[in-house]
């Protein structure tokens, strides 16, 4: 795409559509990259003062990377024109499905091009989604990226008995091993991420949160302060298990029990980035025998019993059930 654009043409000619502030900032750094000086690209989000991107759009733009909220409200602003629009790109569509994004996203296709190329990429495809390409796509390829291990295999996967009441303790001698040079530890609310970083901070353990209720500026400093070791550890719910590259994270900790199979691959796939090695391990509780079942049903043998001893976590868990191996 960013081959085929043309430096001196006027007018927006390709549109990239992204379901998390997040994820369009780094397509819009890694477009940036590819294209060199001379390319001029603007992220659209929400959390940014409007005014700024207005100031960009109107030096003129070639791409926006956008999400479909922001994107819509510059639309009816009529601040953005797609008319001229050539290359259109869905990212992550299941996961604008998930966040209720598809309706936004059918309106601002009405209004790019017919004659426009699309690509939609998607790790799964619900019949929403497959209905997008049936609807707005002209005789598409499909092209299917699948392995027998849904899993990377330079992922070491473990998984780590011990009770609700232990995890903390069980966290802390993880972090505290030596082995753990950052790591990313994923909770499944806001709530329960704040509570964590506050106990790990009480501790003397220097940590950053990410969640949706954050406001842009303090995700982005989140970010930053994590990529560059001034924080060895982020606590994050799954708003940070889908497309964010994070290439330094040597441990994902699934702190809190995945709710199902494809959102723990998504997890832990944020470690081994880009042909590095990594290690993901899970807590599992008397609570999460189920979901726990369901992994090793797909994962088969590739699911460890984590060797750490946690004597004390381990005694404490046989009060509350142990769960089985």
């Amino acid at each position: 795409m960013v081959e085929r654009l043309e430096r001196t043409a006027r007018g927006v000619q390709a549109l990239v559509l992204a379901p998390t502030r997040e994820l369009a900032l780094q397509i819009a750094e890694a477009i940036r990259a590819l294209g060199g000086p001379g390319l001029r690209v603007v992220a659209l989000y929400g959390g940014q003062p409007i005014e700024r991107q207005l100031k960009t759009l109107r030096g003129g733009v070639h791409v926006v990377v956008a999400t479909p909220g922001r994107l819509l409200d510059h639309l009816n602003r009529r601040t953005v024109n797609l008319s001229a629009v050539r290359f259109l790109v869905i990212d992550e569509a299941d996961r604008m499905l998930d966040m209720g994004f598809l309706p936004d996203v059918e309106q601002i296709i009405g209004q790019t091009p017919p004659a426009r190329q699309t690509a939609l990429f998607s790790a799964t495809l619900p019949d929403a989604v497959s209905g997008i390409a049936v609807r707005h796509m002209r005789q598409p390829k499909w092209i299917k990226v699948a392995t027998p291990m849904p899993t990377v295999e330079t992922v070491t996967q473990w998984h780590l008995e011990v009770a609700e009441q232990d995890k903390v303790r069980a966290l802390r001698l993880l972090l505290t091993s030596g082995e753990v040079t950052s790591a990313l530890v994923f909770r499944r609310t806001r709530r329960g991420v704040d509570k964590l970083a506050k106990m790990l901070g009480e501790r003397g353990q220097p940590v950053e949160v990410l969640h949706g209720d954050m406001a842009q500026g303090a995700r982005l400093r989140a970010l930053e302060a994590f990529e560059q070791g001034k924080a060895r550890v982020l606590i994050a719910t799954n708003v940070a298990a889908r497309g964010l590259d994070l290439p330094a994270v040597s441990h994902v900790i699934n702190f809190d029990m995945p709710e199902d199979v494809d959102t723990y691959v998504h997890r832990i796939g944020r470690t081994a980035r880009a042909g590095r090695t990594g290690e993901a391990i899970t807590f599992v509780g008397q609570h999460d025998l189920e979901m726990f079942d369901a992994l090793r049903r797909r994962l088969g043998t590739a699911l460890k019993l984590h060797p750490l001893p946690l004597y004390e976590a381990r005694s404490a868990s046989t009060r509350g059930g142990t769960p089985r191996r």
